[in-house]
């Protein structure tokens, strides 16, 4: 797939506020700092699309952007331990759920995971919460320049054989180094096929 346009259109406080759904939509989440905007960035070809920040917590909406007037990326709030208050977190928590769970167009969910790292108990149960949902989603290991490519592979081995003890099928998986750009051709190439089954449903 090639990226043409990319633009930002909303941030929206609900799923009911969300665009019009009539293009198929992807979300991408992950754990606070996993590197979620610097990897919106590159799929769509536009470092100052998503804004990146060291601090972790600062996407607190569920923004949308249109890819090639065509499709919707979303950049969910992270989950994990930003600085915010319980009752705050707990209402991040609740708009996340309502929009994965009641919006109509959304395809996939890109759920982002840290490649420097073995498995963390906090991905593995928003995994499990996605699946118990029957929510569609994939992996995206990010950071993978971070660490040498044996880390990585261990890494990555290791998250995949803690899913099996409670998964029958693994999901798509994808390692990704935006400093390197891995993977991203990957990910568009999913997308793509994606977005052909969605509209011949359609």
């Amino acid at each position: 797939m090639i990226i043409k346009s990319a633009e930002y259109l909303i941030s929206s406080p609900d799923w009911e506020k969300c665009p019009n759904p009539v293009w198929p939509e992807y979300a991408f989440i992950g754990r606070s700092n996993v590197g979620k905007s610097s990897l919106i960035n590159i799929l769509a070809n536009n470092e100052k699309l998503a804004k990146t920040s060291g601090t972790p917590g600062k996407t607190q909406l569920i923004n949308h952007f249109a890819i090639n007037n065509a499709w919707y990326l979303v950049d969910l709030p992270g989950y994990g331990f930003a600085k915010r208050s319980l009752s705050q977190r707990r209402q991040w928590e609740q708009m996340i759920e309502n929009y994965l769970r009641k919006r109509p167009n959304l395809v996939s969910v890109f759920v982002l995971i840290d490649s420097r790292h073995s498995p963390q108990k906090i991905d593995i149960e928003f995994i499990n919460q996605l699946g118990e949902w029957n929510i569609p989603f994939s992996l995206v290991f990010t950071k993978a320049d971070k660490s040498t490519q044996a880390e990585v592979s261990r890494n990555v081995k290791a998250f995949l054989n803690k899913m099996r003890e409670t998964w029958q099928f693994l999901p798509p998986n994808f390692v990704t180094s935006t400093v390197k750009k891995t993977g991203r051709d990957a990910i568009l190439n999913y997308i793509d096929e994606l977005n052909a089954q969605f509209r011949a449903i359609a």
